[in-house]
């Protein structure tokens, strides 16, 4: 039993618009590492949630005609019935604007930080993006242009509450190169160092009330407005307690356990320098890692709300009667820390192809010999070649989490799969079900029977070993898998798998194969 305590976030998504295909693959990441922990006997809790504060938010509202919490309601609803749909297993959803935790958790950060010395009052103009919610420096900008989102930049005056973001520069950049605090992968982390070598300055946390709409936390004992992202980052402790019942908090932010963040790479920054500098500031204790995906890209464009190219992640649960072909294409054919593009005939061709002709075929070719031959009752498993690759399997899926390669994870079982087929083939185990079928002498009969026996049992023996490693990536799949097999599926790894005598099941499609694919609208 590993007891470690291990918490596991996403980052929280603006609710301008409806979730799209490219916040599904960060919910997917961190919910395999999530159910990987779990496996592992770790003591976990997993966190989502909304950023429901940004003016981003209030001008969406505002051009829908609508009142801004309604709207920000009805959004945020969405992007919890996604997690629901794609069966992201959560234990807490937090959204920043009704979660009346978050207010005494931003206000006890914002006090911890004042007390400090390290909030004081400015006046400021600059160059800002509002779907970024950040000032940028003109020499950051791309001909004068957001380099995020290629839109023109607001030139914003006012006198703020500034946090000295520089007095902790130094002092974060060492916690990165010693890896207390472990950024990943290694070219983000260099992105990273680079940004903190260059030296940091200190950064507008407030914003007026006008310009906010009213909209947002409010800076303690003023009528000015937090800025969204002191308030979002927050969100990590607000679903702890912390400046409220702070029992989950002291349970699972503590220095000896985990505490993993899931991000994109267009927000790196704000997680890796601003988040930590906030809690060196409070007192409280650092993200232990913070692991960074790439973008999902259509056409070779960033898939986003903004860009008005969102796929509705939706819509394949649908169409696939199971969030495991999306799941399955985004962990597999998306490597973890890159830039990937999506494709529905691909996403087609992972399901019918791999998913169904690899897994779903081998398992249905094994069972119904084995259901004809030997009434569907696992036969003794023989020390083969096959059985020793399979035995090694979950060692390569643990190093692959560990390296936050998932997609490695997914080609490992995958390429085992296509190690079974071959042998499957070579070894033609329906000849000898149909020789058996045959008036043969006892001696030629034991040895066929035993000789197909030993082919169907190393095979559903691999199965079973594939079942469980893709419990954190499929879970509705491997659910199935064990089903069918008549074996338990287990709460944690056990690889100790007996399948001598076990009685499966025949006959079910796991994959059926899908008449069209959407078309583009």
């Amino acid at each position: 039993m590993n007891s470690t305590k291990t918490y596991i976030t996403t980052s929280i998504p603006y609710v301008n618009a409806a979730p799209h295909v490219g916040f599904a693959l960060e919910l997917v990441q961190a919910d395999a590492y999530a159910r990987h922990s779990r496996l592992l006997g770790k003591d976990v809790r997993f966190q989502c949630g909304t950023d429901d504060n940004s003016l981003k938010n209030v001008r969406a509202a505002e051009a829908a005609g609508r009142p801004v919490a309604d709207f920000v309601a009805e959004n945020a609803d969405r992007f919890e019935q996604l997690g629901r749909r794609l069966q992201i297993s959560n234990d807490e959803f937090v959204r920043t604007s009704t979660d009346m935790r978050h207010i005494a958790c931003v206000h006890s950060l914002w006090n911890a930080c004042a007390r400090n010395g390290d909030l004081y009052r400015k006046s400021y103009e600059g160059f800002y993006c509002v779907g970024c919610e950040q000032f940028y420096e003109l020499t950051d900008l791309d001909s004068g242009r957001c380099p995020e989102h290629s839109i023109p930049l607001e030139i914003v005056k006012e006198e703020n509450w500034f946090f000295r973001l520089s007095r902790y520069g130094e002092r974060i950049r060492h916690l990165i190169e010693t890896n207390e605090i472990e950024v990943v992968p290694v070219h983000r982390r260099n992105e990273i160092l680079a940004l903190l070598r260059r030296g940091l300055e200190d950064i507008s946390v407030s914003r007026s009330a006008e310009r906010a709409r009213g909209w947002g936390v409010p800076v303690p004992q003023s009528d000015e407005v937090i800025y969204v992202w002191f308030d979002a980052l927050a969100n990590y402790l607000t679903g702890l307690g912390y400046g409220s019942d702070e029992s989950l908090y002291k349970r699972y932010w503590s220095p000896q356990g985990e505490r993993i963040h899931f991000v994109g790479k267009g927000i790196s920054k704000f997680h890796a320098i601003y988040w930590p500098a906030i809690l060196l500031s409070a007192g409280v204790p650092l993200p232990s890692s913070i692991f960074i995906h790439g973008y999902l890209t259509l056409d070779g464009r960033k898939i986003g709300k903004s860009a008005g190219n969102g796929v509705d992640p939706e819509v394949f649960v649908q169409d696939y009667k199971t969030p495991d072909a999306l799941r399955y294409y985004l962990l597999r054919h998306i490597r973890s820390a890159d830039d990937g593009d999506f494709s529905e005939e691909r996403l087609e061709a992972a399901w019918s192809g791999e998913l169904g002709g690899q897994l779903g075929n081998l398992l249905n070719r094994v069972l119904t010999l084995l259901a004809s031959s030997f009434s569907g009752i696992t036969p003794s498993v023989p020390d083969s070649a096959l059985v020793r690759e399979a035995t090694i399997l979950p060692e390569k899926i643990l190093n692959s989490f560990d390296k936050y390669e998932l997609h490695i994870g997914l080609n490992e079982i995958f390429s085992y799969l296509g190690s079974a087929n071959r042998e499957f083939t070579r070894k033609a185990p329906w000849s000898d079900a149909k020789a058996l079928a045959v008036e043969l002498g006892s001696a030629e009969r034991k040895a066929i029977s035993d000789r197909l026996g030993a082919t169907l049992a190393e095979q559903v023996y691999g199965l079973a070993i594939v079942a469980q490693c893709l419990l954190p990536f499929l879970p509705e799949t491997a659910s199935r898998l064990h089903a069918t097999l008549g074996i338990p599926c287990p709460a944690q790894y056990d690889f100790r798998i007996s399948i001598t005598g076990v009685k499966t099941s025949s006959g079910e499609i796991l994959f059926p194969r899908q008449t069209a694919v959407r078309t583009k609208s």
